[in-house]
C-alpha cells in the first residue's frame, strides 16, 4: 500500500463524519455542558469560582460554563482551561504517547496541528517550528520562536532553548498553546509555547519499569517511582538510551533524572520544588544533498566523518520552585522560581566551541474571577522574567589545527565572547461575558529587553549593548452554541527579541592571526514583530472532535539564520543571523478525532488526523519578490486508523505526507515531498499494569527529506543542506507499573 492511497482510505473512512459537522450544528440537540462530559461521573454546582491551580485537585471552572467537581484527570482538567482560550491550543495525552516507542519529541508531538516536529537521521535533536517559529533552523541546535516551559516555569531564556533537557518520558501531558493563545503563559514569540507537564506522586505508579529497543542499536531503559505520603507526594524518574543510529556518525547515548517534591499545608496552599538533570553525547552527521539522501541515507558528511563530529552536553540542570495560593473562591497566586544551567561542548569542526551558560527566571501570576459592568469576567496579571546569570561565555580552542591554527597546539584558546541578556514581560489580560456564551478576550503585554555582547579574547574593545522596549496587544471572541460548538477569533501582535548569541555572526570578523574567519564584534538586529489575524472553530458532534485555525501574519523584521559559507574540509558551515525584510506567515491548522465504529465487547475504531497549511513568502523582497520562506513542507499531514480491543489489544496503521521543501531563498531548489505508512501493535492488560507494545516504522523503506538547514542561493545546485528521516524500523517495548 503507498502513503497516498493509505492517506486516501483514512481520509474516506471518515470523510461522512467531517462533512456531517455543518449539519449536525442545526441538528443536534442541547447536551449537558462539555465539561461535565469530560469529567465523567460529575457534580455540577450552583456558583462559580476559580480554577484551583493544585493540579490534583478534583474541581476546575470554565469561564462560561459552570463549576463541575468529579473524577476526571490532568488531561481532561488541561483541555477544559484550554477552551477558554479563544485560538488555536492542544493536548497531548502522555498515555496516548507511551503506546509506542517513546525515543524523542517527535513521538510527543505527532498528529499536533501546526506543530513541524521531525527528527533528523535517527539523532536526539529535532527541528521543531509552529507557524513558521525557527524556519531556518536545523536539528541539534538551539530552539528559537516558542517559549518552553517544564510545568509551566521556563526553560527559554535570552539564549534561546537548548534541547538537551527535554526527555519524552515521565511527563503527564504536554500542552501546545499557537501563537499569541500563549499570551498569558506571558510568550510573546510567534509559535506561542509548550509547556510539557511532569507527572507527581499524585498521578503515578509506586513503581514503574519501561524497557524499548529496537533498529540501529537503539536501547532505552526508565524505571520511576511516585507516591503521596501525608501531605507530601514525590515523583522520581532515572532514564537512560543508547542508539548506533541510523546514519553513520549518528550514534548517540545519554543518561537523565526527573523528580518533584510537592508539599500541601492546606487545601489551598501547595509548593514544589522540581529538578531535571540530563547529560548527552550525540554524534553528528552532517547535511547530505537530496541526491545522496535518495541513494543512500545512511552515510554521513565526509567533513562531518574526517573530524569526528559530536556534541557534548556534560550535564544540564533545572532546578525549579512553584507555590501556589488559592486566596479564596475567587482568586489564585502563584510564584514560580528557577535556576538553569547547561553547558555545551561542540567538537563539530576543526574547532572546539565551549558554552557557558545559566539562567535565573522568575514567575508571577494571580488571577481573580469576579464582575465588571454586571457581567461575569477574569482578570490575570502576571510577570515573566529571565536573565542570565553573570556572562554566558564561549570559548573556541583549537582541536585539528589547520590554517590560520596550524602551527598551534591542540586546546590553545584563539577566541573568547562574552554574553549577556535579560528579558522582562508583563501582561495583564481579561476575559469578559459580554453577552451569554459570549466571551471577549482583552491584554496587553509590556517587553523589556536587553543584549550584550563582546568578544574580550583577542581584545577589541568593541562591545555591542542594546536595549529595547515594546508593547504587544490582543483581542479575541469566543462564542460556545448549546450543544458545545465553539468559534472563535483574535488579533494580536508578537515580538521576538533575537538571542544573545545570534548578535556575534559574521561579518565583521577577525582578518589575521589564530581567530581568523571568527567574529568580532555584533551585529546591530533589530526584534521581530508580527501582526496575527487568527479565526476557527472547535467542538465535537457524530462521535467526531475537531478544532481548526486559519491564521495570518504580517511579519516585519523576522529573524532569520543563513548558512552563508558552506562546510569545508579545514572548517565547518558558516550561519549569519539577520533581519529580512517583511514577510507573510499565513496557514490552516486543523485536527479531528473521530470514532468510526463501536461494536462493544467486539470492540472499536477510531481515527486521529491532523492537517497543517503552511504558506510563508516574502512580502516584494527587492531580490526575492514573493518567494517562498525555504525550511518546512508547505503542507503536513498525518492520519491514524486505530483498532481498540475491551481485553486491551490494539492495532493502527498510520500515514505521514508531506509536500516538498524549498532549500534556499531563492527557491532555486528543493527536495522531494514524500509519504510514509507505519504500523502498531500493542496489548495494554485492564487491570495488572503492564503493557506491551510493536512499532513498525516507514514500512517501505522510503528515502526521504525530513529537515532543512536553508541557505541564501544555492543557484538550482543539489548541496549539503538536508538530512534524511529514520528508514524502515522494528521497535518492541514493555512497561510494568506496580499498583
Amino acid at each position: 500500500m503507498t502513503a497516498t492511497a493509505a492517506a486516501a482510505a483514512l481520509l474516506c473512512a471518515t470523510a461522512a463524519h467531517a462533512a456531517s459537522i455543518a449539519a449536525a450544528v442545526a441538528a443536534i440537540e442541547a447536551t449537558p455542558a462539555l465539561a461535565v462530559a469530560a469529567a465523567g461521573q460529575a457534580e455540577v454546582a450552583g456558583a462559580a469560582a476559580t480554577t484551583s491551580a493544585v493540579d490534583a485537585g478534583s474541581s476546575i471552572t470554565m469561564a462560561g460554563t459552570v463549576h463541575v467537581t468529579g473524577r476526571f484527570n490532568g488531561v481532561d482538567r488541561a483541555r477544559l482551561r484550554l477552551e477558554e482560550v479563544p485560538g488555536g491550543v492542544s493536548v497531548v495525552s502522555q498515555e496516548q504517547v507511551e503506546k509506542g516507542r517513546v525515543f524523542t519529541n517527535e513521538d510527543v508531538l505527532a498528529f499536533q496541528p501546526g506543530v513541524y516536529a521531525q527528527a533528523a537521521g535517527g539523532t536526539d535533536g529535532i527541528k521543531i517550528s509552529i507557524r513558521g517559529s525557527a524556519i531556518n533552523r536545523g536539528t541539534n541546535f538551539f530552539r528559537s520562536g516558542t517559549l518552553f516551559l517544564f510545568d509551566g516555569l521556563p526553560v527559554t531564556g535570552p539564549g534561546g532553548t537548548p534541547y538537551e533537557l527535554f526527555e519524552p518520558l515521565g511527563l503527564s501531558r504536554t500542552e501546545i498553546l499557537r501563537g499569541a493563545n500563549a499570551f498569558d503563559a506571558g510568550a510573546l514569540m510567534l509559535g506561542g509555547a509548550i509547556n510539557y507537564v511532569t507527572r507527581t506522586g499524585r498521578d503515578a505508579a509506586p513503581f514503574e519499569v519501561r524497557v524499548e529497543g529496537g533498529s540501529y542499536g537503539y536501547k532505552k531503559v526508565a524505571a520511576s517511582s511516585g507516591q503521596v505520603i501525608g501531605n507530601w507526594d514525590y515523583y522520581v524518574a532515572t532514564i537512560g538510551s543508547e542508539r548506533d543510529g541510523y546514519q553513520a556518525l549518528s550514534q548517540g547515548k545519554s543518561r537523565a533524572f526527573i523528580g518533584n517534591l510537592g508539599y500541601r499545608f492546606d487545601p489551598k496552599l501547595e509548593t514544589r520544588f522540581y529538578f531535571r538533570y540530563r547529560k548527552t553525547d550525540n554524534y553528528q552527521p552532517g547535511a547530505l544533498t537530496v541526491a545522496q539522501i535518495e541513494q543512500d541515507p545512511r552515510q554521513a558528511n565526509p567533513v562531518a566523518v574526517s573530524q569526528n563530529a559530536h556534541r557534548n552536553q556534560p550535564g544540564s540542570r533545572w532546578l525549579a520552585n512553584k507555590t501556589t495560593w488559592i486566596i479564596d473562591d475567587d482568586s489564585s497566586l502563584e510564584l514560580g522560581v528557577v535556576v538553569h544551567d547547561y553547558p555545551i561542548d561542540q567538537q563539530l569542526a576543526v574547532n572546539v566551541g565551549s558554552w557557558g551558560f545559566s539562567d535565573a527566571s522568575y514567575s508571577l501570576q494571580y488571577a481573580r474571577r469576579g464582575t465588571l459592568f454586571g457581567r461575569r469576567s477574569e482578570t490575570k496579571v502576571g510577570v515573566l522574567s529571565t536573565n542570565h546569570l553573570n556572562h554566558a561565555w564561549l570559548d573556541t580552542r583549537v582541536r585539528i589545527p589547520a590554517a590560520a591554527t596550524a602551527q598551534l597546539p591542540v586546546g590553545t584558546l584563539i577566541r573568547r565572547a562574552e554574553y549577556d541578556g535579560e528579558d522582562h514581560v508583563l501582561h495583564a489580560g481579561s476575559d469578559l461575558e459580554v453577552a451569554t456564551n459570549l466571551w471577549l478576550t482583552t491584554g496587553v503585554s509590556a517587553i523589556k529587553t536587553r543584549r550584550y555582547t563582546e568578544v574580550v579574547y583577542p581584545v577589541t574593545n568593541e562591545p555591542y549593548r542594546r536595549s529595547t522596549t515594546a508593547l504587544a496587544p490582543r483581542a479575541g471572541l469566543r462564542y460556545t452554541f448549546d450543544n458545545e460548538i465553539q468559534v472563535f477569533g483574535n488579533i494580536s501582535r508578537s515580538v521576538e527579541p533575537p538571542n544573545t548569541w545570534a548578535f556575534l555572526t559574521i561579518p565583521p570578523t577577525f582578518t589575521s592571526g589564530p581567530a581568523t574567519g571568527l567574529s568580532r564584534r555584533g551585529l546591530d538586529l533589530k526584534d521581530q514583530k508580527a501582526n496575527t489575524v487568527e479565526i476557527g472553530t472547535r467542538g465535537r458532534a457524530f462521535d467526531s472532535n475537531w478544532s481548526l485555525s486559519v491564521y495570518r501574519a504580517l511579519v516585519k523584521n523576522e529573524l532569520l539564520s543563513v548558512e552563508v559559507i558552506p562546510a569545508s574540509a579545514t572548517s565547518a558551515a558558516i550561519t549569519a543571523e539577520s533581519n529580512a525584510t517583511p514577510t507573510v506567515h499565513q496557514g490552516i491548522e486543523a485536527g479531528l478525532e473521530s470514532q468510526l465504529w463501536d461494536g462493544g465487547a467486539a470492540g472499536k475504531v477510531s481515527a486521529r488526523q491532523s492537517f497543517t497549511l503552511n504558506d510563508f513568502y516574502f512580502r516584494n523582497d527587492r531580490r526575492f519578490g514573493r518567494n517562498t520562506l525555504p525550511g518546512i513542507p508547505k503542507r503536513f499531514y498525518q492520519g491514524e486508523l486505530q483498532y481498540e480491543h475491551p481485553g486491551g489489544f490494539y492495532a493502527g496503521l498510520s500515514v505521514q505526507a508531506a509536500s516538498p521543501i524549498d532549500v534556499d531563498y531563492a527557491n532555486s531548489f528543493r527536495t522531494h515531498g514524500y509519504g510514509l505508512v507505519n504500523a502498531s501493535f500493542g496489548y495494554d492488560h485492564p487491570t495488572a499494569g503492564w503493557k506491551l507494545f510493536l512499532d513498525l516504522r516507514n514500512l517501505a523503506n522510503k528515502h526521504y527529506v525530513s529537515s532543512v538547514a536553508p541557505a541564501y542561493d544555492d543557484a538550482g545546485t543539489d548541496q549539503r543542506r538536508s538530512a534524511p528521516g529514520e528508514g524502515f524500523g522494528v521497535y518492541a517495548g514493555i512497561q510494568y507499573a506496580f499498583r
